[in-house]
């Protein structure tokens, strides 16, 4: 059984591709409006003289509308739904981030779902506002749905929602879940050579602050210490206080001798 994690990676990812499937089919079917656009002003402008089409408000079997620069604005405005689905297929690709983090931050890492959603659902509602052919219906009806989609899952996880299905910051994750091993038995450092004798003999090869304390208080720093020109004088033996005073080594006689005696 899964971790919840997985769930949730697996169950956003799954969002992100038919959210791509959604925009490849809104790009099919706008370059094929564009290509019957196009037509259909051909087809128009060589039968115009024939019959009064001024009563028209669209020309027929398209799009566009039957008003002054109708069929610009109509080209423009499906060249933008294209530009418009590239952006939105890269960002969801995910290339290149940096671009989308510095120039449209709002489709970079720093943001959630939320406004792939929107441009999703304005791009849905533009295509449905007009009167397309069964394909071109079905695709931006398909595409405001995920858009819808998107826009939920944007409010729920806001910003974390990119962070959470990213292939990378999930083997990140996995990384820093395998235990990791240590190696446990006691390491001892190996002395150096010389350095048991030199530290009782105060000999050896000594640094400049080794040398200050090195020698001990033995005999060798004793003889250091007289080559420096300092002394080194014997405390005076103190008795406390409350000591008895010392006996002399050779005790007084009890009795002393009489002038008188022999």
């Amino acid at each position: 059984m899964l971790p919840p994690r997985a769930y949730l990676f697996l169950g956003l990812n799954g969002v992100r591709a038919l959210s791509i499937i959604s925009m490849l089919l809104v790009f099919a079917s706008s370059i094929f409006v564009l290509v019957n656009d196009v037509q259909a002003v051909n087809h128009f402008m060589k039968n115009s003289s024939d019959a009064d089409l001024s009563d028209c408000e669209y020309i027929e079997n398209s799009t566009v509308p039957n008003q002054p620069a109708g069929v610009f604005w109509a080209v423009v405005n499906r060249l933008l739904i294209i530009f418009q689905i590239i952006a939105l297929i890269l960002s969801e690709i995910g290339w290149p981030s940096s671009f989308f983090d510095r120039f449209f931050p709002v489709l970079g890492t720093g943001f959630g779902l939320g406004p792939l959603g929107i441009f999703q659902c304005l791009i849905g509602a533009t295509i449905l506002s007009h009167h397309v052919d069964d394909f071109t219906l079905v695709a931006a009806f398909f595409l405001f749905a995920i858009g819808c989609l998107n826009i939920l899952l944007g409010l729920i996880f806001r910003e974390r929602a990119k962070s959470k299905r990213s292939i990378t910051s999930w083997r990140a994750e996995a990384k820093g879940v395998l235990p990791t091993t240590h190696d446990l038995r006691p390491q001892f450092a190996r002395p150096q050579s010389g350095f048991v004798s030199a530290l009782f003999s105060g000999k050896g090869n000594k640094t400049a602050d080794d040398e200050k304390a090195g020698y001990g208080f033995g005999t060798a720093g004793e003889k250091k210490a007289g080559l420096k020109g300092f002394l080194i004088s014997k405390p005076l033996e103190t008795l406390p206080r409350y000591a008895s005073p010392p006996r002399s080594e050779t005790p007084e006689p009890k009795f002393k001798s009489s002038n008188f005696a022999i």
